[in-house]
């Protein structure tokens, strides 16, 4: 099974491109607390590059900013592609098949409701961890 959900903090604006076909595709990167702290009693973070794809894409990049608390649920995805000088580089991200904006904006428009997931119908019985 890969199903991964996070909850964390965008460390800056999110990206949107368009694939040649016109598909929506946004960038970002979430901070995601550790649940420990280190032995300076510091907590540290994870910082996990998230893609999100369609409607998805397109409402993260008008509504997301740098700073905004979001949920996501998707997938763990790693990849591979060579560089020019020829070198093998390995990618892993998470693509995101919901996300949940957790706190309201400055934004005067509003914001989306569909694309979301709701944390609270998530039983944490079901989960294999």
């Amino acid at each position: 099974m890969n199903h991964v959900i996070l909850i964390g903090r965008l460390t800056k604006d999110p990206e949107i491109r368009y694939t040649p076909n016109g598909n929506p595709v946004s960038n970002f990167t979430l901070a995601v607390d550790r649940p420990f702290t280190d032995q300076a009693g510091e907590r540290q973070a994870d910082f996990i590059p998230i893609v999100v794809w369609g409607k998805s894409a397109e409402a993260s990049a008008n509504y997301l900013r740098k700073g905004r608390m979001v949920a996501i649920e998707g997938r763990i995805q790693v990849r591979t592609y060579e560089t020019k000088e020829g070198d093998r580089r390995w990618v892993t991200e998470v693509i995101a098949g919901h996300v949940k904006f957790l706190e309201r904006g400055q934004s005067t428009k509003q914001e989306p409701e569909d694309n979301e997931v709701d944390l609270s119908e998530i039983n944490l019985d079901d989960l294999p961890f």
